[in-house]
């Protein structure tokens, strides 16, 4: 009996601790990105890859900004596997973040890691 309360109780906090892990952003999917383009709303696409340093530095500056900025809608592209996207964004480098209001690109940057530049470039979508 203590046996299997453990298991539970193990599988109860690795959930926890789970759930406390933020993400910054949603996984780029194509349809509502253009969903999100029609209905003019700000935009963040966020290209990262999770062996890149740069982009772990930019992780935490990202999702406090998404904090702050509650309308901003953020999507990730995995530099690795996305390469029909980052063809179609001409993206090169990971931690490249690109900031949309509606359809039109309005800023882009590579490699920023400081949080007022960043906040800065979103702001351009406001």
């Amino acid at each position: 009996m203590f046996a299997k309360v453990s298991k539970v109780l193990l599988l109860v906090a690795g959930i926890c601790a789970l759930s406390t892990i933020a993400w910054a952003g949603q996984p780029f999917d194509a349809k509502t990105f253009q969903a999100s383009q029609a209905a003019g709303k700000p935009i963040l696409v966020d290209v990262t890859a999770s062996w890149c340093p740069t982009c772990r530095q930019q992780r935490p500056i990202v999702e406090q900004i998404e904090k702050e900025r509650p309308d901003l809608v953020v999507y990730e592209v995995d530099f690795d596997t996305a390469k029909d996207v980052l063809k179609q964004f001409r993206v090169q480098y990971q931690s490249t973040l690109i900031v949309f209001r509606g359809a039109k690109e309005l800023a882009r940057s590579t490699g920023e890691t400081s949080p007022e530049p960043l906040r800065s470039l979103v702001a351009k979508a406001y």
